[in-house]
């Protein structure tokens, strides 16, 4: 068995929120996600911004094929303890060797590890979709990108963004709203995949996170209201319940997003070429 460590980002108070939407927390759902795309995966799910989280008894750093962060409600610029134990963990699993993915909070903080920029995207942020992506020169010979067109939306939910990426580190994919969308980077022996977008997210829990968004959401501009912000999520909501072409062509989204496998392309790539080959050497 692969052995995967999963971070959750989210303090206990925010966890338990994203359990009232979604029925369970975004460890879960990841952990969840990780076991379906590949039957040999097995999770332990850690909670590193709590004061006091640890590994199961037994368990070492070391012993794991890789570790997945997930998504925050959390800004990496904060100067508090649940953001500095996460800066822990994802430094100390890279300098061990680990093979590392994060989508949204994931990226910002290996980025910020690394020496990057991180703050509020002064384009503006992308709640629902990030539209147009589109690979740079090393992101269309990158793995983690592999199967991606020329082209593609994702889900995505963030206000912060990697401003300036680290040192040395490859920027992999980017749109018209934020250059640094996919990276890459190694700190030490360990390597780190990610994307500010969310492969991971079906479109039911996009939708329930748009709900539990909404004040920034309105703030944003992005809806007018809040009767249409929830139109907006009940159809996003609709897409993932069954064939709705009307609301597809409404919302100008296609098999990346719509298509379970597509949409979760960047983790398939990152267990298939980071992980097993972890697991193999070990």
């Amino acid at each position: 068995m692969m052995q995967i460590l999963v971070a959750d980002g989210n303090v206990a108070a925010a966890r338990r929120e994203h359990v009232r939407a979604t029925g369970e927390t975004s460890a879960e759902a990841y952990a969840a996600l990780l076991t379906d795309l590949d039957p040999e995966v097995a999770c332990t799910i850690l909670e590193p911004a709590d004061a006091g989280a640890a590994l199961p008894a037994g368990a070492e750093l070391a012993g794991f094929d890789g570790v997945v962060f997930t998504g925050s409600q959390l800004h990496v610029t904060e100067d508090g303890e649940p953001v500095r134990r996460q800066r822990a963990l994802m430094r100390t699993a890279l300098e061990a060797g680990l093979p590392v993915f994060g989508s949204c909070w994931g990226v910002q903080l290996a980025a910020a590890v690394a020496g990057g920029r991180i703050g509020p995207n002064p384009c503006g942020p992308e709640y629902g979709f990030a539209r147009r992506l589109v690979p740079t020169g090393a992101g269309r010979e990158h793995p983690l990108l592999a199967g991606r067109p020329a082209t593609w939306d994702a889900p995505a939910m963030h206000l912060d963004a990697v401003l300036e990426p680290p040192p040395g580190a490859e920027v992999l994919a980017g749109n018209g709203l934020l250059a640094v969308q996919a990276l890459a980077l190694r700190l030490g022996p360990g390597t780190f995949w990610g994307t500010q977008y969310h492969p991971e997210l079906d479109l039911d829990e996009l939708a329930a996170m748009l709900r539990l968004s909404e004040p920034d959401i309105l703030e944003s501009g992005l809806c007018r209201d809040s009767a249409a912000l929830a139109a907006y999520a009940d159809e996003v909501a609709a897409l993932h319940a069954g064939e709705r072409p009307d609301l597809a062509w409404r919302h100008g989204l296609g098999p990346e997003v719509l298509e379970a496998p597509r949409r979760r392309r960047e983790i398939g790539n990152f267990l298939a070429h980071l992980v097993r080959l972890h697991a193999a050497r070990r």
